[in-house]
């Protein structure tokens, strides 16, 4: 494999028809082997609402008991999974739903309870790049949702973010790796409120003064220091954009110098 594309949609597609439509159209056009890792969208807010389960989030992170845990697995999992692999599969593209149980490719640990006890949460290990090159050498396209598991029987919610972090260092194992985030703006943006303010290419270097000027803030800034983390560790480029973006030259590129 001369390269592998690993693409993260969040709730932006998945919980709009013809937004998701159109991305599945995009990533079967994407040459070459790719992976897609999907967050939950709002199913599970609106699923757990309606069966009365409490829905607590601290600091936009949801807060996973035993009854949320199996709400969380029922629609990442299940649902928003496998209508995703569906789509993939009346497109022409052979698509794998997996989670991270599934064949023991993604091993997670229950993150610390201090200082908040997120509960089910989990933060990953390890992702088995020898089980993807298989699935990608057979003209597989795995399809990832963010349940991943511990080994001792329990089954983890962790972030659809760093789960494709985690998932493109894997890849980077098996050939050069290009990891894309996509989300509802068309990159990392100067004034979140004009589009056309695209920071066009982040790298350690000016990342400090991006962030000491206030370019760069609020809940990008974890995003872009994961990016910053990945490449350093062996992913070739991270780019951040919008899903219709997703087969052109554009939002903001993180990479090495």
């Amino acid at each position: 494999m001369e390269q592998i594309t690993v693409i993260k949609i969040g709730g932006n597609v998945i919980d709009n028809p013809t937004a998701l439509a159109a991305f599945v159209r995009n990533l079967v056009s994407l040459e070459g082997p790719k992976i897609l890792i999907h967050g939950g969208g709002k199913l599970a807010t609106r699923l757990a609402e309606r069966m009365e389960i409490p829905v607590q989030m601290v600091e936009g992170r949801r807060i996973t008991d035993k009854a949320t845990l199996d709400i969380v697995t029922m629609v990442y999992a299940g649902l928003i999974n496998k209508q995703i692999v569906a789509a993939l599969q009346a497109a022409g593209c052979n698509a794998l739903g997996l989670s991270g149980a599934d064949g023991n490719i993604g091993r997670a640990h229950r993150r610390k309870p201090t200082p908040i006890d997120y509960g089910f949460v989990g933060d990953i290990d390890a992702v088995d790049s020898n089980l993807l090159k298989t699935l990608l050498e057979a003209g597989i396209t795995p399809v990832f949702s963010a349940i991943m598991h511990d080994g001792k029987g329990n089954l983890l919610n962790c972030n659809a973010d760093s789960v494709a972090t985690a998932v493109a260092l894997g890849a980077a194992a098996i050939a050069p790796t290009d990891l894309i985030f996509c989300f509802e703006k068309r990159g990392v943006l100067r004034d979140a409120e004009d589009d056309a303010s695209v920071i066009s290419r982040i790298t350690a270097a000016n990342y400090a003064a991006l962030k000491a000027e206030g370019a760069v803030k609020g809940g990008m800034i974890p995003k872009i220091e994961n990016a910053l983390k990945a490449v350093e560790q062996g992913v070739r480029s991270v780019r951040i954009k919008h899903a219709d973006d997703l087969l052109h030259e554009a939002g903001t590129t993180i990479e090495k110098e």
